[in-house]
């Protein structure tokens, strides 16, 4: 039975055994609680029970005081008031007269009882007859009986003042013994948790020595593998079926199939110091022909009717979405190989659309452009050929390209008096304003290789400078930014003249 239950909890997974411990755990804090909740409840009801004849002699004597002085009130008023009160003084003493012992009985403390219930009973029958008598004017008769009541109710009075006293002093020996046995539960109560605590620790030790002692052993050996030890690791002891377990055995597997591993990896290094002597060979025989291939790479003219032949190979093998792709980057090329200066605005967004569109392809459409044009006609002034690309450009690499938030670009035309303004917003990391001086300034120097990096060779500098001579020197180029992640707008005011 024991090794049965040994191979259940090897099997078991590291899952299901640490919510057994935690379950376990809770179910033996439970079942404690519950039995201290449940003796103290017990006790509890005990104390209340040891002084509840106290407090019912107690209401009994105010309840008898309250009729002596009712009664006594309507003798001296003879009002409706002070007879009411005495009723309902009567009939609460008359209730709380039901709860006294009217058994006979050889117990001398329900003996007592069951006197006050007697004299209780001849004194509200005196009482009534007082009131009537005094309500008849009577004088003799109710000066006779008030006496009798009086008389009655000290012998009342005296006996309820003695049961409680007998009462109290029976009661506080079983306080006494009471409180007792709860300065035994208490400390039952401390080593009930004692134990459990250590019983806690104890599980809490084996269920984590069990999954941590064959951890210790596998990254020990892991630590030998990497350090080159091949020779001195053994085969790891598998303790158990759970994941560690499995971990185990494939780190095993894996230990022993290193050795042959290696002898290929040696005899594949051996082959291929062979394939390079023979390519070495052949690298004279090559470099002719690599020279005038990259020739023909890096000749713009070239690349565009390559692009061209690639587009109309995959209109025919039916890939729609790379024949666009590729109609795209041509058009791209097309327009930077034109020889034309000047430029329509119209022409230049839709290089930008263009731009974009690639872009998105590379970027799997991260990158989300919206154009906000004023009014079509503004479309048709002329402008200088490549100049919102490189502003478009500039944004992604050294705006948007590494912010973890949505990328935004937007590019908006609009009039402002007899002036055209074309805006170029990204909500990237922004600049600083000694940066924007600095640009604006042609102080700032990018890195020469930055451009070849990132771009087509075309910086905000040079943007600059051939707007200005353009435009005959006049500064229609500005940056805003509000600092540090609040994105950068660049706007180009230009002068409005339709073709």
């Amino acid at each position: 039975m024991k090794s049965r239950l040994r191979r259940k909890l090897r099997s078991m997974r590291l899952r299901s055994k640490l919510s057994m411990a935690i379950v376990g755990t809770m179910i033996l804090i439970l079942s404690v609680n519950s039995i201290m909740y449940f003796i103290l409840n017990r006790m509890t009801k005990q104390l209340d029970d040891i002084y509840i004849g106290n407090v019912k002699l107690n209401e009994l004597e105010d309840a008898l005081d309250k009729v002596e002085s009712s009664m006594a009130g309507y003798l001296n008023t003879k009002g409706t008031d002070t007879l009411d009160e005495y009723y309902r003084a009567e009939q609460a003493y008359q209730d709380l007269m039901h709860g006294l012992e009217q058994r006979i009985t050889d117990n001398q403390l329900k003996m007592m009882e069951r006197d006050i219930y007697k004299m209780s009973e001849n004194y509200l029958r005196l009482t009534d007859s007082t009131i009537d008598a005094k309500r008849g004017r009577n004088i003799e008769r109710y000066r006779d009986e008030y006496e009798e009541a009086e008389k009655l109710y000290n012998y009342i009075k005296t006996y309820i003042t003695s049961l409680n006293g007998y009462r109290f002093r029976g009661n506080t020996e079983s306080y006494k013994a009471l409180s007792t046995s709860l300065g035994y539960l208490e400390i039952s109560s401390i080593a009930a948790f004692t134990v459990m605590a250590l019983f806690n620790v104890m599980l809490v030790i084996m269920v984590t020595g069990n999954i941590t002692r064959p951890l210790n052993e596998l990254a020990k050996a892991a630590d030998k593998v990497s350090d080159g030890h091949l020779d001195q690791v053994g085969v790891v002891k598998v303790h158990s079926d759970d994941e560690v377990g499995k971990v185990t055995v494939a780190f095993n597997q894996m230990v022993s199939s290193i050795p042959g591993y290696l002898t290929r990896l040696k005899e594949s290094m051996e082959k291929e110091q062979l394939l390079k002597e023979k390519e070495l060979l052949m690298e004279t025989h090559l470099k002719d022909a690599h020279l005038k291939y990259l020739q023909a790479q890096i000749n713009p003219h070239f690349l565009f009717n390559t692009l061209n032949a690639g587009t109309q190979l995959a209109t025919m093998e039916r890939a729609d979405r790379t024949s666009e792709y590729i109609q795209q980057v041509a058009a791209f090329y097309r327009y930077n190989i034109q020889e034309n200066d000047e430029v329509s605005l119209a022409q230049e967004i839709q290089l930008v659309d263009t731009y974009i569109y690639i872009l998105n392809v590379r970027f799997s459409g991260d990158i989300h452009f919206t154009k906000e044009i004023e009014s079509e006609d503004l479309l048709n002034i002329r402008i200088p050929g490549m100049i919102l690309q490189p502003l478009v450009e500039n944004s992604v690499n050294y705006g948007i390209r590494n912010i973890e938030r949505t990328k935004r670009i937007s590019l908006s035309v609009y009039s402002v008096d007899d002036n055209i303004c074309i805006s170029v917003m990204d909500n990237g990391v922004g600049m600083s304003q000694e940066l924007i001086k600095s640009i604006l300034n042609g102080e700032y120097a990018n890195d020469p290789d930055s451009d070849k990096k990132h771009g087509n060779g075309v910086g905000l500098n040079n943007v600059i400078e051939r707007l200005r001579l353009y435009y005959n020197g006049s500064n229609n180029f500005e940056i805003i930014s509000n600092g540090r992640d609040q994105g950068t707008e660049v706007v180009i005011t230009v002068p409005y003249a339709e073709e």
